[in-house]
Parts: structure tokens; C-alpha cells; sequence
């Protein structure tokens, strides 16, 4: 006789009454008990999701909707404490990229579920909305191209209970942000007991150095609550993937003292100080009432590189847009005055063909400008160019408090909680052209910082409806607020200095800093109102429906609905699908943003100026005032489970219309520099090209996720065996040429491997354990840096990397582990090797745009003991 579902999850008020919040999910205190005697009884093998439903939480082969449950054990088998590495080896469609030179997005990677970027994903921690990160990924490799997302990475994995991924539009159910899914970060909540870890480990290559110590204590609060402690704090070296270019070294070979080898790096960046400190509390105040609050406070500091500066060839800098000749200055205005010094050009080849620059500096006309006091080049600060390091400091704070219970046969939950972060930005070994001689070459360039505020009113409990039984019916209303502010830098990393006007370029070169023009802040408000229903239509259907009403300050309302189903067949196979409709609301900062980027095009870089698209300049080329992007998606799954094996197939297609991204860099042109300083644009001659953010996409994406686990008893021991595999396919429907070229849209169809699988053996003993895991990356369209053209572009290969650890317990408490992430040195794709191509021209190595860590293996040791 097949067991009601009812029945195996005991769905009745009185059991298991349950509100999810609007954002998230709360448990009575009396339903965690009652999951946690289930676990016992199931030894752990069944895992309980809270997100994807609005009624009682279930098991994930139960769930009408696709979710991952991820431990904090499982989690830590991997050399890398970054919360983003450890995911991406656990959820078939979860994938991020490591980006050594762009801009903010070195601080902030961002990552993308289901092939949408980072900012279609909401993320919840224990239930609540966690807030976004300041830094927009002005370089985000083709899908994150202009994402807002959440910074992840500073969620320590010694502060988890678990993390649930619900791999399903739900936008319906949780609001703005929800279109790929919802990834739930569960804290732990321990009355007792502790741990603390050592991790150190570097790259095979003998650089990147990374320690980190990390740990957590639960502690009681009276007898009826408890306090949980954790941190982390972390220290990494930089990396160097790189080769000297060759203008560096021809420049160097013509007697050119001053260029460092190599003059550019490609790697990762220097992180220093990277701590983060979470807490998570609850008490129960009586038999119906339970009060909690968690929060965090996390800071970092980050040193990264950029593109080198060649000192005979860099317009607006050394020289004119022309070139031909060194830019050269004049303190009292008069250009005509001084002498003219052409560049020389060598021979390298012997073929009597001059191809290279030469060392400007040995010339007799250069030094006779130099002895001219009313005379200058830039080539007298740094004569052998420069490459200016980017640094950032990225500080985030977050605070919730709330309290749950019942009233009755009512379940409610009031919360309300901010977050904030700020990412202040720096530039050094760099200089202002504008200001001549008298540039500083260090600068402040000012900073950005979201703040969100949120509070949330949220009631649930079980109805009766037709001789329908036990249908679990949810309510609750959101208000929310958000801002995104620019702190002005200092003076000097954006004034235009007094040689503006002799064609120098103004602001700190490379990252011009925030003036007044830029500072300010922008907000907006919105209100949310849901409701929720389901219910058993027999012992074998589920059916759900899901209405949110949500109404934005900046731009009207929106209705969204979604519908799941589930079916029993038989005790071991259910079908499941999903429909829905959803949005994402541009956010504050893409709005408002102001940023200068510097980017590589066909070799060569290219300042290119963001402006909010309502800006003059944005305006005059099109920008226009963002709008949501409207998505439309369905499901179709089916869940298999037989004694210790599980399987699961979900086949997913997401409709976005109107979907935001930065435009491609539009040429800022000779005959419309009247037109633009008429419209307010000061020295248009000295932006070579405007982007802005724009509804510019219309994209199809679909794929097939397959999960799947076997437990064992091989080899006198317990094994575990588990497959993640993720196909995605992205279509563009429609795109804007005048606003995105051919090469933006080709990384949106293939930057990231349509095809990526994970196979894992977890071995343990008594006290001997063994995690052994081999990653597939499927074929994928590389791109060198940000350029979107076909210059140093190729599809790459496959590729697997290994990765292995074995952990001994020396005795009750202490853990001893040793690992590697790409035991077997997998090389990432390397750069084409020509005189046309990157490898040449750059100084890189590989492309940093690839699916996995292009510096190559990782070992590691680590130390825990648990008390």
C-alpha cells in the first residue's frame, strides 16, 4: 500500500505548522525537532530543503521543483575557502570565471546559474534576502557583463549548517533577482561545541600562497537558545601567468632601462586581511514564541593589476591620437614652442621592415625638449611606461532580527534587517596626464556602496477547501529599500588639470576617479505582496500556485504567478513541472553608475566612459531609461529513488525579453563634439567611447541538470557516489547591432561550456577518509580579457581536472588533511600564438576566460580539530 505523502511528512497544522518568510523560510521550533528525529531515524540520508516551497520543508526528492542540498563537510573537501570554488564543483549548473585585469569585477566574481547572470540569482541567508555587492562587474566576461549580484565569497564555510540550491525560476515566490533560482546559505545554530581549521596550500608553480584560519563556536543562550560564533580570516598571494611582451621587450632591448619583466601580469590578485565574522542566535521565548537575529561584518583588501602603458605609443598620454611624434606639453600654453620629437622606429626582424617602437629617450630631440623648462612628456615620470595597480577595499555588513511563532492555527514571522557594501577603489603607480609634472601617481579614486533595508510580515497555516485537507496557504508583505551611492576621490584622480586642453587625458589614467559631477546618492522603495498555495489533490498529486504582486518606486508594478505539479507513479518514481513568470528590476547602481573602463579591442586600449544610460552623452547615442526584464520559464522533471541510489533529470527553458547588459563601446566621433558640448559633455575629444546599460537582449535558455548519488559498502568501508551534470544552451532572439556587436553576442551563446559534469567517491573508514572528484568542462568560445572581437579569439578544447584529498583522524577531535585541487596540472587554453594575437601583444599565458583556475594545480594541507 503506497504511504500518503501527508502522512510521510506528517502535513498537518498541529506537526508541522510552518511560515516561510517572503524572502525565506522559518521552522517552529517543534517542526526542527521533529526533522531532526527524522534524520536521526534516516541516518542523514534523507536531506530537508526550506526554499522552492512555502509548505512544510521535505526531503529534495520530494520537491516539486529541482534544489541541491550541499553540507558543510561536503563543502570543505576542496583546497579552495572561497565559497564560489566550493559550489562550483557542487551544482552541475553553477559556473564562475577567475578575472585578473577587470576593473571592480577582480574584487567581486561573479558567477551565474542556469546561464543568467549573477544578478538573476537571489540569494537568501537563513531565509533572508541578502543584499547585493557595490561593485558592478564592468568586465564580466560575456553573461555577467554589467552584473549587480551578491558577494558570496565572504560567506565563510565554517559558518554553514548547509546551502540550498533551488534550480527553478521562482521570481513568483520570492520577488526580484529570482528568474535563474535561489541559492539559501543555512547558519549554523549550535548551543555547543566548536571547531577551528588551519588551511595552507599554493599553486604548483610556487606562488599564490594562500593561509587561512577559520572556525566556529556554539554557546547556550539560558537554556531555551543558543549563540553561534564564526569566522575566517585569510591571506593570499598574487599569481603570475605571464610572458614579457614584446613592445616591452624591444623597448628594453633598444637600452630602455626602466621596463620591468614581465611589464604586465596576468594573475590573480594580492588579498590581504580578508576576514569575515558571522553570528547566528535564536531563543525561544515561550511554547509559541521564538525571537532570533543573525548578521556578519567582513572587510578585505585587494592589489590587482592592469594593462601596461607603453611610453612611446599610449594616446593622450605619450602621445597624440595620431602618433608619430611624443606628446609633449607646454607650461605656458604655446605647444608650437617646443621641440617636435618623433618617435623612432627599429628594425627586429632584419628585413628592413621597421615594426617596433625604439627607445625615444636616446634621441637628441627628446633630450633637448627635456632641457626646455617650459617643456615636458609624461616619459619624464615614468620613462619606461607604467602599469597601474588596482586596489580595492571591500567592507560588507549585514543584521537581521525577528520574531516567529503561532497565534491559534496561525503561523506568523516579523523581520526586519540591512545590509551594506562598500567597495572603495585606488589606483597606484599611475598619474593624471592633465596635471603635467605636478601628478601624484597614487590616488584615491572613491568608492561605491549599496545599502538595502528590509522588512518583512509573513503568515501561514493549513486550510480546509472543498474536502481538500491540510492545504498549506501562505500570505505576507515585503517593503524594501535600496540605495547606491558614489564617494567622490581625490581631486586629482579627476580634475582636468591645466594640459587637458593640449590633448592629455584627464583623471588618474586607467581609473579615472569620482567628482562631484558623479557623487551622489540614488534610491528607490518597493512593496511586495504574495500569496502562496498547496496541497495534496490525492495521496499521489501536488499542485502549488504562487501569486507576487510587486510595485517599485522607479518604474510601476508587476504580477507574477507561478504553478508546480508532482506526480507519484509509484513509491520510487515521481514526475514534476514547473511554469512561471518572472522579473528582474534593473537595479539602483546599473541606473546610476559612473565609471571609466579601459578595454582591450583588437590589441589595442580603448578608455571607454560609463554613464548612466539618461546621461547626455549616454543619451545622445541611444540610452535610454531601463526597464525590467520580463521572463517566462518551464520545467519538466523526474525523481528516481531505489533504497541508497538517487537520481534526478530536470530539463529547464528560461525566456528573458528585455534583458540588461552594457552596450558594446560606442565610438565617441570627431563630427559630434559640437553637438555633445552643447548638450553638456565637457572635452569630448578626450573620450574615445561611451557604453551604458540597455534592454538590449532578447535570450532563450535551456538545459538539462543531472544529479544522482549511490551509497555502498566497498572495500571494508562506506563509499559515496555522486554525479552533477549540467547542459546549457543560450540563445540570442533578438539584439540591438547598433548598441552590441556579433562578439558580445557569441560569449553570451558559448562563454561558458554547454557541457560540465562532476563525478565524486567519498571513502571513509574509521578513521582514514578519502574524497576523490573528476570535473568535466565541455568546449566553450574563448576571448582574451574583455575584447569582443574575433582578434585573439577561439573555441577551447575539453579539458578534466582531478581533484583529491585524504584526511586521517589522529584521534577524537583532530583531523589531519592533505589535497589538491587539479592534481594532474590540467593547463588551461592557451593564448593564439602570432604576431596578430594575444600572446604576442599582451604578455598572457592563457585565457583567463575559461570554466576553471587557468594557474594550474593546487595542494594544500589542513589542520581541524572539532571540540
Amino acid at each position: 500500500m503506497m504511504t500518503s505523502k501527508k502522512q510521510k511528512f506528517g502535513l498537518s497544522a498541529v506537526s508541522l505548522a510552518i511560515t516561510l518568510a517572503l524572502s525565506g523560510s522559518f521552522i517552529s521550533p517543534q517542526a526542527m525537532a521533529e526533522e531532526e528525529d527524522a534524520a536521526v531515524k534516516n541516518e542523514g540520508v534523507e536531506k530537508i530543503a526550506v526554499v522552492g516551497s512555502r509548505a512544510a520543508p521535505r526531503s529534495i526528492g520530494d520537491s516539486p521543483v529541482p534544489i541541491d542540498i550541499i553540507s558543510s563537510d561536503d563543502l570543505k573537501k576542496n583546497g579552495s575557502t572561497d565559497m564560489i570554488d566550493m559550489l562550483v564543483t557542487s551544482v552541475p549548473s553553477f559556473n564562475s570565471r577567475a578575472q585578473p585585469i577587470s576593473d571592480a569585477a577582480t574584487l567581486v566574481r561573479p558567477v551565474n546559474l542556469r546561464g543568467l547572470p549573477s544578478d538573476s540569482t537571489l540569494v537568501l541567508v537563513n531565509g533572508k534576502r541578502r543584499h547585493r555587492a557595490a561593485v558592478i562587474a564592468f568586465q564580466g566576461g560575456g553573461i555577467n557583463d554589467g552584473a549587480q549580484g551578491p558577494d558570496i565569497s565572504v560567506i565563510p564555510g565554517s559558518a554553514l549548517k548547509q546551502v540550498e540550491v533551488l534550480r527553478d525560476g521562482a521570481a513568483a515566490q520570492y520577488g526580484s533577482d529570482a528568474i535563474a533560482g535561489v541559492m539559501n546559505f543555512v547558519l549554523k545554530d549550535n548551543s555547543d561545541g566548536g571547531s577551528i581549521t588551519v588551511t595552507q596550500g599554493e599553486y604548483y608553480e610556487g606562488d599564490g600562497a594562500t593561509t587561512t584560519v577559520e572556525g566556529d563556536v556554539g554557546l547556550p543562550l539560558t537554556d531555551n537558545g543558543f549563540v553561534n560564533l564564526s569566522f575566517q580570516y585569510k591571506n593570499a598571494d598574487a599569481t603570475s601567468r605571464s610572458v614579457q611582451r614584446p613592445d616591452a621587450a624591444n623597448l628594453a632591448e633598444q637600452g630602455n632601462t626602466a621596463i620591468n619583466d614581465p611589464a604586465q601580469v596576468w594573475g590573480n590578485p594580492e588579498i590581504n586581511d580578508d576576514y569575515s565574522v558571522f553570528i547566528n542566535s535564536g531563543l525561544d521565548i515561550n511554547a509559541n514564541m521564538h525571537a532570533y537575529a543573525f548578521g556578519n561584518l567582513s572587510s578585505r583588501d585587494a592589489v590587482g593589476g592592469f594593462y601596461y602603458r607603453n611610453p612611446q605609443d599610449r594616446s593622450n598620454v605619450y602621445t597624440p591620437p595620431e602618433g608619430g611624434n611624443l606628446l609633449v606639453g607646454a607650461i605656458n600654453g604655446d605647444q608650437s614652442s617646443c621641440v617636435v620629437v618623433p618617435i623612432p622606429k627599429v628594425d627586429t626582424n632584419n628585413d628592413g621592415i621597421p615594426d617596433a617602437d625604439g627607445n625615444v629617450l636616446d634621441t637628441d630631440a627628446y633630450k633637448a625638449m627635456v632641457a626646455d623648462p617650459n617643456c615636458f612628456a609624461m616619459n619624464q615620470i615614468f620613462p619606461g611606461g607604467y602599469t597601474p595597480q588596482f586596489t580595492g577595499t571591500i567592507e560588507d555588513m549585514s543584521f537581521f532580527a525577528g520574531v516567529k511563532g503561532d497565534i491559534g492555527e496561525w503561523n506568523y514571522d516579523f523581520s526586519a534587517g540591512t545590509g551594506s557594501n562598500k567597495a572603495s577603489f585606488g589606483l597606484k603607480n599611475s598619474l593624471n596626464p592633465s596635471l603635467g609634472l605636478d601628478t601624484p601617481t597614487d590616488f584615491d579614486t572613491g568608492a561605491y556602496e549599496q545599502v538595502e533595508t528590509t522588512v518583512n510580515l509573513d503568515f501561514s497555516r493549513f486550510i480546509t477547501l472543498g474536502g481538500i485537507e491540510d492545504i498549506s496557504f501562505a500570505s505576507g508583505f515585503e517593503w524594501r529599500n535600496e540605495s547606491f551611492e558614489i564617494f567622490q576621490g581625490d581631486e586629482a584622480s579627476w580634475i582636468a588639470g591645466p594640459y587637458a586642453e593640449q590633448g592629455f587625458s584627464i583623471g588618474s589614467h586607467g581609473f579615472k576617479g569620482f567628482g562631484p559631477e558623479s557623487a551622489g546618492k540614488n534610491s528607490r522603495h518597493n512593496i511586495g505582496i504574495y500569496t502562496d498555495l498547496e496541497a495534496y489533490l490525492s495521496d499521489d498529486w501536488l499542485v502549488g500556485l504562487a501569486l507576487r504582486y510587486e510595485d517599485f518606486s522607479t518604474f510601476g508594478d508587476t504580477l507574477n504567478y507561478k504553478l508546480t505539479l508532482q506526480y507519484s507513479a509509484t513509491d520510487e518514481l515521481s514526475f514534476r513541472a514547473s511554469h512561471s513568470t518572472g522579473f528582474r528590476a534593473p537595479t539602483v547602481g546599473q541606473e546610476n553608475v559612473v565609471n571609466t573602463q579601459t578595454s582591450i579591442i583588437e590589441g589595442e586600449l580603448i578608455q571607454t566612459f560609463i554613464a548612466p544610460p539618461t546621461d547626455p552623452l549616454a543619451a545622445f547615442y541611444g540610452g535610454e531609461v531601463l526597464k525590467p526584464e520580463e521572463s517566462t520559464s518551464y520545467a519538466l522533471g523526474a525523481v528516481y529513488e531505489y533504497e541508497s541510489f538517487f537520481l534526478t533529470v530536470d530539463y529547464y527553458n528560461i525566456g528573458v525579453e528585455g534583458r540588461i547588459a552594457q552596450s558594446s563601446k560606442i565610438d565617441v566621433e570627431a563630427k559630434d563634439y559640437d553637438a555633445l558640448r552643447a548638450a553638456g559633455v565637457e572635452f569630448p575629444e578626450l573620450i574615445q567611447g561611451v557604453s551604458y546599460y540597455t534592454n538590449d537582449f532578447d535570450t532563450t535558455t535551456q538545459g538539462i541538470d543531472i544529479v544522482a548519488s549511490y551509497d555502498a559498502e566497498i572495500l571494508s568501508g562506506n563509499a559515496k557516489f555522486s554525479l552533477a551534470y549540467g547542459w546549457t544552451d543560450t540563445s540570442v532572439d533578438k539584439y540591438d547591432p547598433e548598441t552590441t556587436d556579433e562578439g558580445k553576442v557569441r560569449r553570451l551563446e558559448d562563454g561558458i561550456p554547454a557541457h560540465r559534469a562532476t563525478l565524486s567517491w567519498a571513502q571513509s573508514w574509521d578513521q582514514l577518509s578519502m574524497s576523490l572528484r573528476g570535473n568535466y568542462f565541455g568546449e566553450y568560445y574563448a576571448t582574451h580579457a574583455d575584447d569582443t572581437s574575433d582578434w585573439g579569439s577561439e573555441m577551447a578544447d575539453a579539458a578534466v581536472t582531478i581533484d583529491l584529498e585524504v584526511s586521517y583522524e589522529l584521534f577524537d577531535g583532530l583531523t589531519l588533511a592533505v589535497g589538491a585541487n587539479n592534481l594532474f596540472d590540467q593547463k588551461a587554453q592557451k593564448l593564439k600564438v602570432g604576431d596578430d594575437y594575444a600572446y604576442s601583444q599582451l604578455g598572457g599565458v592563457y585565457y583567463e576566460s575559461g570554466p576553471f583556475d587557468y594557474n594550474g594545480g593546487f595542494y594544500y594541507g589542513r589542520v581541524n580539530y572539532r571540540f
